[in-house]
């Protein structure tokens, strides 16, 4: 049987600043770019949190709700830093570690011990030894130990055992599911489905005809099954970059204007890390004054000129001409042997 714990640290970057400026423990504190720019939070910390304050929201929003908040520029380094040193806690219990982010992860326990008491003593070694805090979710797979992560936030553990799956998925809400977001969630409440329980009442087939290439997914996720393993091993799907300027760009003139030191940070960075025989595709993205987005991009496999993102831009930009508050650019990545499958459907 598996054991699958999936560990969440709790307000991570607002936790590692005030691990740092002790100063700030207790406040209502927001990691993101000043008020009066186009900033958005990368974190909020619970005291925020109370005042409706939540990640990626504008920074000159969160300001308006929490008129106290504190807002600190984030320190990547330093996060990095405090999520290496939990990392090695992990390994303390397993190799099988598969990172999401800096600040959450899968473990798994299976065949090790007892995954519950494996995630307790991880939880107070992060908290004794790095002054963190983190809440934890075991289950038999990671579909179930994510959402046990969040029942008991912050600073605890759930488990869902074996014979507690039926149960508990059926009572929950269809949001609940991974990938189904706020317009999938929607269609599904228009057409009576609210609950993994609906979901149930559903054959495959209906799921089929209701939701095309999803139906198998949420069959199976609305049942408590998943069947994902944890990956200790995994493949960048891409690399961009973006900018959120404080003033909209009213023409295609200045959107270009913006690409060579976009291009060179994004050249840096893909030499850094290495992948070039990798590259698919280049992209370029646009979110305009009212936050529609559009991208383009062109199928290639080379590593791309400025003046390949110049043409994308341009055709992105023409498609509706009205000012950009965004411009993004990057490749889409892939294993070298494989090749796509032009019948196989996105999941979402």
């Amino acid at each position: 049987m598996r054991k699958i714990i999936h560990v969440d640290m709790d307000c991570f970057y607002a936790a590692v600043e005030c691990k740092y400026r002790p100063e700030l423990r207790g406040k209502p504190l927001g990691v993101g770019g000043p008020a009066n720019s186009r900033g958005v939070l990368t974190t909020a910390s619970y005291e925020a949190r109370k005042f409706g304050v939540r990640s990626a929201m504008p920074s000159a929003r969160a300001a308006r709700l929490c008129p106290d908040l504190i807002l600190v520029p984030p320190n990547f380094s330093l996060y990095k830093k405090e999520s290496a040193a939990v990392r090695e806690i992990f390994r303390r219990y397993t190799e099988k570690i598969e990172p999401l982010s800096l600040d959450e992860a899968y473990l798994d326990v299976s065949g090790v011990g007892n995954a519950t008491e494996i995630a307790r003593d991880i939880r107070s070694a992060i908290q004794s030894e790095l002054q963190l805090t983190a809440s934890a979710g075991i289950a038999g797979n990671k579909f179930l130990a994510k959402i046990a992560s969040d029942w008991r936030k912050p600073n605890g553990q759930f488990t869902i055992r074996p014979d507690q799956v039926d149960e508990f998925v059926a009572k929950l809400p269809v949001e609940k599911i991974h990938g189904v977001g706020a317009v999938t969630a929607k269609r599904m409440h228009e057409l009576g489905v609210k609950t993994c329980a609906d979901v149930q009442q559903k054959s495959l087939t209906e799921l089929a005809r209701m939701f095309g290439s999803r139906a198998q997914w949420l069959y199976d996720l609305a049942r408590g099954i998943d069947n994902r393993e944890v990956q200790t091993e995994w493949q960048r799907k891409s690399l961009t970059v973006e900018e959120t300027y404080s003033q909209d760009l009213t023409s295609l003139e200045q959107c270009l204007r913006k690409l060579p030191e976009l291009y060179a940070d994004w050249e840096k960075r893909m030499r850094k890390n290495g992948g070039e025989s990798q590259i698919r595709g280049f992209v370029v993205k646009l979110r305009f004054y009212d936050f529609k987005r559009t991208t383009h991009e062109m199928s290639a496999r080379r590593f791309p000129t400025q003046a390949d993102f110049e043409n994308l831009l341009t055709k992105a930009w023409s498609r509706r001409g009205d000012p950009v508050r965004l411009i993004g650019l990057g490749v889409r990545m892939g294993e070298e042997e494989q090749e796509s499958d032009p019948n196989q459907l996105s999941l979402f």
